[in-house]
Protein backbone atom coordinates (compact mmCIF):
# COMPACT_ATOMS: atom_id res chain seq x y z
CA UNK A 1 0.00 0.00 0.00
CA UNK A 2 1.30 3.45 -0.91
CA UNK A 3 2.10 5.85 1.89
CA UNK A 4 2.95 8.74 -0.45
CA UNK A 5 1.72 9.41 -3.98
CA UNK A 6 2.90 12.33 -6.10
CA UNK A 7 0.94 13.18 -9.25
CA UNK A 8 2.04 15.65 -11.95
CA UNK A 9 3.91 17.92 -9.56
CA UNK A 10 5.59 20.86 -11.28
CA UNK A 11 7.40 23.92 -9.95
CA UNK A 12 8.85 27.04 -11.56
CA UNK A 13 10.84 29.95 -10.21
CA UNK A 14 9.91 32.78 -12.51
CA UNK A 15 10.64 31.63 -16.06
CA UNK A 16 12.82 28.72 -14.91
CA UNK A 17 10.99 25.41 -14.58
CA UNK A 18 12.79 23.18 -12.08
CA UNK A 19 10.26 20.34 -11.84
CA UNK A 20 7.98 19.04 -14.58
CA UNK A 21 5.15 16.50 -14.08
CA UNK A 22 6.83 14.49 -11.31
CA UNK A 23 5.09 11.22 -10.50
CA UNK A 24 6.19 8.93 -7.65
CA UNK A 25 4.67 6.21 -5.49
CA UNK A 26 6.33 5.23 -2.22
CA UNK A 27 5.01 2.22 -0.32
CA UNK A 28 4.63 1.96 3.44
CA UNK A 29 7.72 0.65 5.18
CA UNK A 30 10.00 0.79 2.13
CA UNK A 31 13.27 2.60 1.65
CA UNK A 32 12.91 4.53 -1.60
CA UNK A 33 16.01 5.99 -3.23
CA UNK A 34 15.95 9.34 -5.03
CA UNK A 35 19.01 10.28 -7.07
CA UNK A 36 20.02 12.90 -9.61
CA UNK A 37 22.79 15.34 -10.37
CA UNK A 38 23.00 18.61 -8.46
CA UNK A 39 20.39 20.87 -10.04
CA UNK A 40 18.17 17.95 -11.09
CA UNK A 41 15.34 19.14 -8.82
CA UNK A 42 15.76 16.90 -5.78
CA UNK A 43 15.98 19.76 -3.27
CA UNK A 44 12.94 21.50 -4.73
CA UNK A 45 10.89 18.31 -4.48
CA UNK A 46 12.00 17.86 -0.86
CA UNK A 47 11.04 21.46 -0.09
CA UNK A 48 7.57 20.77 -1.47
CA UNK A 49 7.20 17.61 0.60
CA UNK A 50 8.29 19.37 3.78
CA UNK A 51 6.29 22.58 3.25
CA UNK A 52 9.31 24.88 3.12
CA UNK A 53 8.41 28.61 2.87
CA UNK A 54 10.51 29.08 -0.30
CA UNK A 55 7.87 27.09 -2.20
CA UNK A 56 4.82 29.04 -1.10
CA UNK A 57 6.57 32.40 -1.16
CA UNK A 58 7.23 31.86 -4.86
CA UNK A 59 3.76 30.89 -6.03
CA UNK A 60 3.41 27.33 -4.71
CA UNK A 61 3.41 24.29 -6.99
CA UNK A 62 1.16 22.47 -9.42
CA UNK A 63 -0.04 18.90 -9.04
CA UNK A 64 -1.36 16.76 -6.19
CA UNK A 65 0.05 14.68 -3.36
CA UNK A 66 -1.52 12.23 -0.94
CA UNK A 67 -0.10 10.98 2.35
CA UNK A 68 -1.68 7.86 3.80
CA UNK A 69 -4.58 8.28 1.37
CA UNK A 70 -5.36 11.86 2.43
CA UNK A 71 -4.61 14.99 0.37
CA UNK A 72 -1.27 16.44 1.37
CA UNK A 73 -0.04 19.95 0.62
CA UNK A 74 1.84 21.31 3.66
CA UNK A 75 2.22 25.07 3.84
CA UNK A 76 4.79 24.96 6.66
CA UNK A 77 7.31 22.45 8.06
CA UNK A 78 5.21 22.32 11.24
CA UNK A 79 2.22 21.15 9.21
CA UNK A 80 4.39 18.46 7.61
CA UNK A 81 5.65 17.33 11.02
CA UNK A 82 2.09 17.22 12.36
CA UNK A 83 1.25 14.81 9.53
CA UNK A 84 4.18 12.57 10.50
CA UNK A 85 6.82 13.75 8.01
CA UNK A 86 10.37 14.36 9.22
CA UNK A 87 13.38 15.58 7.30
CA UNK A 88 17.14 15.50 7.76
CA UNK A 89 18.40 18.37 5.63
CA UNK A 90 21.66 18.31 3.69
CA UNK A 91 22.51 21.69 5.22
CA UNK A 92 22.23 21.62 8.98
CA UNK A 93 19.18 23.14 10.69
CA UNK A 94 20.71 23.26 14.17
CA UNK A 95 20.94 26.22 16.56
CA UNK A 96 24.64 26.54 17.47
CA UNK A 97 24.09 28.21 20.85
CA UNK A 98 21.71 25.49 22.04
CA UNK A 99 22.76 22.22 23.64
CA UNK A 100 22.45 18.91 21.83
CA UNK A 101 19.40 18.07 23.96
CA UNK A 102 17.74 21.42 23.20
CA UNK A 103 18.28 20.90 19.47
CA UNK A 104 16.87 17.38 19.54
CA UNK A 105 13.79 18.41 21.56
CA UNK A 106 13.19 21.78 19.88
CA UNK A 107 9.43 22.50 19.61
CA UNK A 108 8.74 19.20 21.42
CA UNK A 109 10.06 20.14 24.85
CA UNK A 110 8.99 18.39 28.05
CA UNK A 111 7.46 20.86 30.51
CA UNK A 112 6.23 20.87 34.08
CA UNK A 113 3.90 23.25 35.92
CA UNK A 114 5.34 26.30 37.64
CA UNK A 115 3.80 28.74 40.09
CA UNK A 116 3.30 31.25 37.27
CA UNK A 117 1.83 28.71 34.82
CA UNK A 118 -0.80 27.67 37.35
CA UNK A 119 -2.03 31.25 37.28
CA UNK A 120 -1.37 32.38 33.69
CA UNK A 121 -1.61 29.15 31.71
CA UNK A 122 0.31 26.19 30.28
CA UNK A 123 2.47 28.26 27.94
CA UNK A 124 4.44 29.49 30.93
CA UNK A 125 5.35 26.04 32.23
CA UNK A 126 9.02 25.32 32.99
CA UNK A 127 11.23 23.04 30.92
CA UNK A 128 11.50 19.59 32.46
CA UNK A 129 15.11 19.00 31.52
CA UNK A 130 15.67 15.55 32.99
CA UNK A 131 13.26 13.66 30.65
CA UNK A 132 14.47 15.82 27.77
CA UNK A 133 18.05 14.71 28.40
CA UNK A 134 16.90 11.10 28.76
CA UNK A 135 15.11 11.23 25.40
CA UNK A 136 18.12 12.85 23.74
CA UNK A 137 20.50 10.28 25.22
CA UNK A 138 18.26 7.45 23.98
CA UNK A 139 18.28 8.84 20.44
CA UNK A 140 22.05 9.35 20.50
CA UNK A 141 22.56 5.81 21.84
CA UNK A 142 20.52 4.48 18.91
CA UNK A 143 23.15 6.03 16.65
CA UNK A 144 26.03 4.75 18.82
CA UNK A 145 27.18 8.34 19.27
CA UNK A 146 29.17 8.80 22.45
CA UNK A 147 28.81 12.48 23.25
CA UNK A 148 27.50 14.48 26.20
CA UNK A 149 23.92 15.46 25.40
CA UNK A 150 24.39 18.64 27.51
CA UNK A 151 27.20 19.92 25.24
CA UNK A 152 26.54 22.91 22.99
CA UNK A 153 26.40 22.34 19.22
CA UNK A 154 28.67 25.29 18.39
CA UNK A 155 32.14 24.09 17.42
CA UNK A 156 31.25 20.44 16.89
CA UNK A 157 32.57 18.72 13.73
CA UNK A 158 30.11 18.42 10.88
CA UNK A 159 29.93 14.63 11.31
CA UNK A 160 28.56 15.04 14.81
CA UNK A 161 26.07 17.66 13.63
CA UNK A 162 24.74 15.20 11.06
CA UNK A 163 24.11 12.57 13.74
CA UNK A 164 22.33 15.15 15.90
CA UNK A 165 20.05 16.02 12.97
CA UNK A 166 19.22 12.33 12.58
CA UNK A 167 18.72 11.86 16.34
CA UNK A 168 16.16 14.68 16.35
CA UNK A 169 14.03 12.89 13.78
CA UNK A 170 14.37 9.52 15.49
CA UNK A 171 13.05 11.11 18.70
CA UNK A 172 9.71 12.01 17.08
CA UNK A 173 6.83 9.80 18.16
CA UNK A 174 4.44 10.05 15.18
CA UNK A 175 7.02 9.62 12.41
CA UNK A 176 5.59 8.03 9.25
CA UNK A 177 7.88 9.31 6.49
CA UNK A 178 11.51 10.26 7.05
CA UNK A 179 13.24 12.21 4.28
CA UNK A 180 17.02 11.97 4.54
CA UNK A 181 19.04 14.24 2.25
CA UNK A 182 22.69 13.14 1.91
CA UNK A 183 22.81 11.80 5.50
CA UNK A 184 26.09 9.91 5.10
CA UNK A 185 27.99 12.59 3.16
CA UNK A 186 30.00 13.65 6.24
CA UNK A 187 30.33 10.18 7.76
CA UNK A 188 33.22 7.75 7.50
CA UNK A 189 32.62 4.40 5.83
CA UNK A 190 32.17 2.57 9.14
CA UNK A 191 29.78 5.25 10.44
CA UNK A 192 27.85 5.18 7.17
CA UNK A 193 27.51 1.40 7.45
CA UNK A 194 26.09 1.84 10.95
CA UNK A 195 23.65 4.46 9.73
CA UNK A 196 22.43 2.22 6.90
CA UNK A 197 21.67 -0.47 9.48
CA UNK A 198 19.63 2.09 11.39
CA UNK A 199 17.65 2.92 8.23
CA UNK A 200 16.85 -0.75 7.76
CA UNK A 201 15.71 -1.05 11.37
CA UNK A 202 13.46 2.01 11.07
CA UNK A 203 11.92 0.58 7.89
CA UNK A 204 11.30 -2.74 9.66
CA UNK A 205 9.33 -0.79 12.28
CA UNK A 206 7.04 0.56 9.56
CA UNK A 207 8.67 3.96 9.00
CA UNK A 208 8.94 4.83 5.32
CA UNK A 209 12.28 6.30 4.22
CA UNK A 210 12.94 8.59 1.25
CA UNK A 211 16.70 8.31 0.88
CA UNK A 212 18.60 10.90 -1.18
CA UNK A 213 22.29 10.26 -1.72
CA UNK A 214 25.03 10.45 -4.32
CA UNK A 215 26.56 7.22 -3.00
CA UNK A 216 24.99 4.80 -5.41
CA UNK A 217 26.38 1.75 -3.64
CA UNK A 218 24.35 2.78 -0.57
CA UNK A 219 21.21 3.00 -2.72
CA UNK A 220 21.92 -0.52 -3.99
CA UNK A 221 22.52 -1.83 -0.48
CA UNK A 222 19.45 -0.56 1.40
CA UNK A 223 16.75 0.62 -1.02
CA UNK A 224 13.75 -1.34 -2.25
CA UNK A 225 13.13 0.89 -5.26
CA UNK A 226 14.57 3.97 -6.91
CA UNK A 227 13.53 7.09 -8.81
CA UNK A 228 16.00 9.05 -10.96
CA UNK A 229 15.58 12.75 -11.72
CA UNK A 230 17.35 14.58 -14.51
CA UNK A 231 16.71 18.20 -15.51
CA UNK A 232 13.57 18.33 -13.36
CA UNK A 233 11.96 15.21 -14.83
CA UNK A 234 11.62 11.59 -13.79
CA UNK A 235 13.77 9.63 -16.24
CA UNK A 236 13.76 6.23 -14.54
CA UNK A 237 11.80 4.25 -11.94
CA UNK A 238 12.71 0.68 -11.01
CA UNK A 239 12.98 -1.98 -8.35
CA UNK A 240 16.49 -2.01 -6.95
CA UNK A 241 17.17 -5.59 -7.99
CA UNK A 242 16.47 -4.64 -11.62
CA UNK A 243 19.16 -1.95 -11.95
CA UNK A 244 22.96 -1.85 -11.59
CA UNK A 245 25.06 0.96 -10.10
CA UNK A 246 26.41 1.73 -13.57
CA UNK A 247 22.88 1.99 -14.98
CA UNK A 248 21.89 4.34 -12.14
CA UNK A 249 24.87 6.57 -12.85
CA UNK A 250 24.11 6.69 -16.56
CA UNK A 251 20.46 7.54 -15.92
CA UNK A 252 21.51 10.41 -13.61
CA UNK A 253 23.85 12.14 -16.02
CA UNK A 254 22.63 10.87 -19.38
CA UNK A 255 26.02 9.44 -20.28
CA UNK A 256 28.46 6.74 -19.28
CA UNK A 257 30.51 7.54 -16.17
CA UNK A 258 34.09 6.37 -16.24
CA UNK A 259 36.42 6.80 -13.29
CA UNK A 260 39.91 7.45 -14.59
CA UNK A 261 42.58 6.01 -12.35
CA UNK A 262 45.24 8.38 -11.06
CA UNK A 263 48.64 7.73 -12.60
CA UNK A 264 50.74 7.91 -9.44
CA UNK A 265 54.28 9.13 -9.67
CA UNK A 266 56.53 7.90 -6.86
CA UNK A 267 58.09 10.94 -5.24
CA UNK A 268 60.31 9.43 -2.55
CA UNK A 269 63.24 11.59 -3.67
CA UNK A 270 61.29 14.83 -3.81
CA UNK A 271 62.19 17.45 -1.27
CA UNK A 272 59.99 18.25 1.71
CA UNK A 273 57.83 21.32 1.21
CA UNK A 274 55.84 21.20 4.46
CA UNK A 275 57.28 19.80 7.67
CA UNK A 276 54.78 19.27 10.49
CA UNK A 277 55.96 18.24 13.94
CA UNK A 278 54.13 17.84 17.24
CA UNK A 279 51.01 19.58 15.91
CA UNK A 280 48.27 19.99 18.51
CA UNK A 281 44.88 21.47 17.63
CA UNK A 282 42.06 22.28 20.02
CA UNK A 283 39.16 21.65 17.64
CA UNK A 284 36.03 20.38 19.49
CA UNK A 285 35.32 16.80 18.49
CA UNK A 286 38.40 16.62 16.22
CA UNK A 287 41.25 17.27 18.64
CA UNK A 288 44.78 16.76 17.33
CA UNK A 289 47.12 15.60 20.10
CA UNK A 290 50.49 15.00 18.44
CA UNK A 291 50.68 14.87 14.64
CA UNK A 292 53.97 14.84 12.75
CA UNK A 293 54.64 14.27 9.04
CA UNK A 294 56.81 15.50 6.17
CA UNK A 295 54.86 16.40 3.04
CA UNK A 296 56.72 16.16 -0.27
CA UNK A 297 56.64 18.83 -2.92
CA UNK A 298 54.23 17.95 -5.71
CA UNK A 299 52.53 14.98 -4.03
CA UNK A 300 48.88 14.35 -3.19
CA UNK A 301 48.73 13.30 0.44
CA UNK A 302 45.49 11.83 1.72
CA UNK A 303 44.46 12.10 5.37
CA UNK A 304 41.85 9.61 6.57
CA UNK A 305 40.44 8.12 9.74
CA UNK A 306 37.24 7.76 11.68
CA UNK A 307 35.12 10.77 12.66
CA UNK A 308 36.18 12.45 15.87
CA UNK A 309 39.74 11.10 15.72
CA UNK A 310 41.40 14.34 14.60
CA UNK A 311 41.77 14.11 10.83
CA UNK A 312 39.61 17.22 10.23
CA UNK A 313 41.57 19.13 12.85
CA UNK A 314 44.91 18.87 11.03
CA UNK A 315 44.17 21.29 8.17
CA UNK A 316 42.03 23.56 10.36
CA UNK A 317 44.91 23.87 12.82
CA UNK A 318 47.54 24.51 10.16
CA UNK A 319 45.41 27.32 8.73
CA UNK A 320 44.90 28.87 12.18
CA UNK A 321 41.14 28.41 12.37
CA UNK A 322 41.39 26.74 15.79
CA UNK A 323 43.99 27.19 18.56
CA UNK A 324 47.08 25.22 17.56
CA UNK A 325 50.64 24.65 18.68
CA UNK A 326 53.67 22.79 17.34
CA UNK A 327 55.95 23.46 14.41
CA UNK A 328 54.84 23.87 10.79
CA UNK A 329 57.70 24.77 8.46
CA UNK A 330 57.07 25.65 4.79
CA UNK A 331 60.10 25.74 2.51
CA UNK A 332 62.38 26.35 5.49
CA UNK A 333 60.25 29.10 7.06
CA UNK A 334 58.34 28.52 10.30
CA UNK A 335 54.68 29.54 10.03
CA UNK A 336 52.69 31.44 12.64
CA UNK A 337 49.68 29.22 13.35
CA UNK A 338 47.74 32.15 14.79
CA UNK A 339 47.61 34.12 11.51
CA UNK A 340 45.38 32.58 8.80
CA UNK A 341 46.00 35.51 6.45
CA UNK A 342 49.75 34.87 6.54
CA UNK A 343 49.15 31.31 5.38
CA UNK A 344 47.28 32.57 2.33
CA UNK A 345 49.96 35.12 1.53
CA UNK A 346 52.65 32.43 1.72
CA UNK A 347 51.13 30.25 -0.98
CA UNK A 348 48.69 28.09 0.96
CA UNK A 349 44.95 27.81 0.33
CA UNK A 350 42.25 25.96 2.25
CA UNK A 351 38.95 24.46 1.20
CA UNK A 352 36.98 23.94 4.42
CA UNK A 353 34.55 21.09 5.05
CA UNK A 354 32.09 23.73 6.30
CA UNK A 355 31.25 25.46 3.04
CA UNK A 356 28.50 27.65 4.53
CA UNK A 357 30.18 28.56 7.80
CA UNK A 358 33.66 29.22 6.37
CA UNK A 359 33.65 28.88 2.61
CA UNK A 360 30.97 31.17 1.16
CA UNK A 361 29.43 34.62 1.25
CA UNK A 362 25.90 33.35 0.76
CA UNK A 363 24.33 36.73 -0.01
CA UNK A 364 26.96 37.66 -2.62
CA UNK A 365 27.17 36.68 -6.32
CA UNK A 366 29.04 33.59 -7.44
CA UNK A 367 31.70 35.52 -9.34
CA UNK A 368 32.43 37.75 -6.33
CA UNK A 369 32.75 34.65 -4.11
CA UNK A 370 35.29 33.22 -6.52
CA UNK A 371 37.33 36.43 -6.60
CA UNK A 372 37.15 37.70 -3.01
CA UNK A 373 40.09 35.85 -1.42
CA UNK A 374 42.52 36.59 -4.24
CA UNK A 375 41.39 40.20 -4.21
CA UNK A 376 41.97 40.63 -0.46
CA UNK A 377 45.17 38.61 -0.16
CA UNK A 378 46.92 39.27 -3.47
CA UNK A 379 45.29 42.44 -4.78
CA UNK A 380 43.94 40.61 -7.82
CA UNK A 381 40.84 41.92 -9.66
CA UNK A 382 41.64 45.49 -8.65
CA UNK A 383 42.38 48.40 -10.99
CA UNK A 384 43.78 51.85 -10.36
CA UNK A 385 41.57 54.87 -10.83
CA UNK A 386 43.73 57.85 -9.97
CA UNK A 387 45.13 57.28 -6.48
CA UNK A 388 42.48 54.65 -5.67
CA UNK A 389 42.11 50.94 -6.30
CA UNK A 390 38.63 49.70 -7.13
CA UNK A 391 37.12 46.37 -8.06
CA UNK A 392 37.46 45.49 -11.74
CA UNK A 393 33.94 44.15 -12.19
CA UNK A 394 34.52 43.12 -15.80
CA UNK A 395 37.53 41.01 -14.87
CA UNK A 396 35.62 39.44 -11.95
CA UNK A 397 32.72 38.63 -14.26
CA UNK A 398 34.96 37.24 -17.02
CA UNK A 399 37.02 35.10 -14.66
CA UNK A 400 33.90 33.92 -12.84
CA UNK A 401 32.32 32.71 -16.07
CA UNK A 402 35.56 30.89 -16.93
CA UNK A 403 35.56 29.03 -13.60
CA UNK A 404 31.83 28.31 -13.84
CA UNK A 405 32.46 26.59 -17.17
CA UNK A 406 35.61 24.79 -15.99
CA UNK A 407 33.95 23.30 -12.89
CA UNK A 408 30.48 22.94 -14.46
CA UNK A 409 28.79 25.08 -11.79
CA UNK A 410 25.05 24.81 -12.47
CA UNK A 411 23.68 28.35 -12.27
CA UNK A 412 21.87 31.00 -14.25
CA UNK A 413 24.92 33.28 -14.34
CA UNK A 414 27.85 34.46 -12.27
CA UNK A 415 25.55 37.10 -10.77
CA UNK A 416 23.34 34.50 -9.08
CA UNK A 417 23.67 34.54 -5.28
CA UNK A 418 25.81 31.72 -3.89
CA UNK A 419 23.21 30.94 -1.20
CA UNK A 420 20.64 30.00 -3.86
CA UNK A 421 22.79 27.19 -5.30
CA UNK A 422 22.44 23.51 -4.48
CA UNK A 423 24.95 22.13 -1.99
CA UNK A 424 27.15 20.49 -4.59
CA UNK A 425 27.37 23.63 -6.68
CA UNK A 426 28.23 25.67 -3.60
CA UNK A 427 31.13 23.30 -3.01
CA UNK A 428 32.37 23.90 -6.54
CA UNK A 429 32.35 27.66 -5.93
CA UNK A 430 34.53 27.09 -2.85
CA UNK A 431 36.98 25.07 -4.95
CA UNK A 432 37.06 27.82 -7.59
CA UNK A 433 37.86 30.42 -4.94
CA UNK A 434 40.73 28.34 -3.52
CA UNK A 435 42.21 27.77 -6.99
CA UNK A 436 42.01 31.48 -7.75
CA UNK A 437 44.68 32.08 -5.07
CA UNK A 438 47.07 30.10 -7.30
CA UNK A 439 48.54 28.25 -4.30
CA UNK A 440 51.55 25.94 -4.26
CA UNK A 441 50.02 24.01 -1.35
CA UNK A 442 46.28 23.34 -1.33
CA UNK A 443 44.57 21.88 1.74
CA UNK A 444 41.13 20.44 0.94
CA UNK A 445 38.77 18.97 3.50
CA UNK A 446 35.84 16.78 2.40
CA UNK A 447 35.89 18.33 -1.11
CA UNK A 448 33.18 16.10 -2.59
CA UNK A 449 30.70 16.10 0.29
CA UNK A 450 27.21 16.41 -1.17
CA UNK A 451 28.38 16.30 -4.79
CA UNK A 452 26.90 13.90 -7.34
CA UNK A 453 28.96 11.19 -9.03
CA UNK A 454 29.55 13.12 -12.25
CA UNK A 455 30.64 16.26 -10.40
CA UNK A 456 32.73 14.22 -7.96
CA UNK A 457 34.81 12.81 -10.79
CA UNK A 458 35.18 16.31 -12.21
CA UNK A 459 36.38 17.68 -8.86
CA UNK A 460 38.90 14.86 -8.34
CA UNK A 461 40.09 15.20 -11.94
CA UNK A 462 40.50 18.95 -11.41
CA UNK A 463 42.61 18.35 -8.30
CA UNK A 464 44.76 15.83 -10.17
CA UNK A 465 45.16 18.25 -13.08
CA UNK A 466 46.40 21.17 -10.99
CA UNK A 467 48.68 18.76 -9.11
CA UNK A 468 50.25 17.43 -12.29
CA UNK A 469 50.25 20.55 -14.47
CA UNK A 470 51.08 23.18 -11.84
CA UNK A 471 52.99 20.91 -9.43
CA UNK A 472 50.67 22.03 -6.63
CA UNK A 473 51.08 19.98 -3.47
CA UNK A 474 47.65 18.80 -2.30
CA UNK A 475 46.63 17.56 1.14
CA UNK A 476 43.14 16.07 0.91
CA UNK A 477 41.20 15.03 4.01
CA UNK A 478 38.23 12.78 3.35
CA UNK A 479 35.86 10.44 5.16
CA UNK A 480 35.71 8.32 2.00
CA UNK A 481 38.67 5.96 1.98
CA UNK A 482 37.83 4.93 -1.58
CA UNK A 483 38.19 8.54 -2.68
CA UNK A 484 41.62 8.82 -1.08
CA UNK A 485 42.75 5.55 -2.63
CA UNK A 486 41.67 6.84 -6.02
CA UNK A 487 43.62 10.10 -5.93
CA UNK A 488 46.39 10.07 -3.29
CA UNK A 489 50.06 9.09 -3.58
CA UNK A 490 50.16 8.28 0.13
CA UNK A 491 47.46 8.03 2.80
CA UNK A 492 48.05 9.07 6.42
CA UNK A 493 45.64 7.56 8.95
CA UNK A 494 44.86 9.63 12.07
CA UNK A 495 43.60 7.89 15.21
CA UNK A 496 43.18 9.45 18.65
CA UNK A 497 44.68 12.68 17.39
CA UNK A 498 47.94 11.09 16.27
CA UNK A 499 49.47 9.75 13.07
CA UNK A 500 48.95 5.99 13.17
CA UNK A 501 50.25 4.91 9.78
CA UNK A 502 51.22 6.09 6.31
CA UNK A 503 50.02 3.57 3.75
CA UNK A 504 50.16 3.08 0.01
CA UNK A 505 46.73 3.54 -1.62
CA UNK A 506 46.72 -0.10 -2.75
CA UNK A 507 47.55 -1.47 0.71
CA UNK A 508 45.17 -4.23 1.89
CA UNK A 509 41.86 -3.18 3.44
CA UNK A 510 42.88 -4.95 6.63
CA UNK A 511 45.80 -2.57 7.15
CA UNK A 512 43.58 0.47 6.82
CA UNK A 513 41.08 -1.03 9.24
CA UNK A 514 43.75 -1.89 11.80
CA UNK A 515 45.30 1.58 11.53
CA UNK A 516 41.91 3.25 12.05
CA UNK A 517 41.35 1.00 15.10
CA UNK A 518 44.75 2.00 16.50
CA UNK A 519 46.23 -1.52 16.38
CA UNK A 520 49.65 -0.28 15.40
CA UNK A 521 51.50 -3.42 16.40
CA UNK A 522 49.74 -5.21 13.54
CA UNK A 523 50.35 -2.54 10.90
CA UNK A 524 53.60 -2.29 8.98
CA UNK A 525 54.04 1.08 7.29
CA UNK A 526 54.32 0.69 3.52
CA UNK A 527 55.94 4.07 2.99
CA UNK A 528 57.22 6.96 5.05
Amino acid sequence: MDLLTIENVSKSYGDVQVLKDIEMNIQKGEIHGLIGENGAGKSTLMNILFGMPVIHNTGGFEGKMKLDGVDYSPKTPQEAMDRGVGMVHQEFMLIPGFSITENIKLNRENTKPSFISKILGKKLEMLDRKPMREDAKKALDTLNLEIDEKQRVRGLPVGYMQFIEIAREIDKKNLKLLIVDEPTAVLTESEADQFLKILKRLASLGITILFITHRLDEIKEVCDSITVLRDGKVVSKSKIEDVTVAEMAKAMVGREIEIVEHERIHKENHETTLQISNLQVDMPGEEVKDFSINIRRGEILGIGGLAGQGKIGVANGIMGLYPASGNVIKDGEKLDLSKPRDMLQKGMAFLSEDRKGVGLLLDSPIDYNIAISAMEVKGRFLKKVGPFEILDKKEVESYGEQMIETLDIRCQSGKQLAGSLSGGNQQKVCIARALTLDPDILLVSEPTRGIDIGAKNLVLSTLRKINQERNVTIVITSSELGELRQIADRIAIVTDGKLQAILEPDAPDEKFGLAMAGNMEEVQDDCC
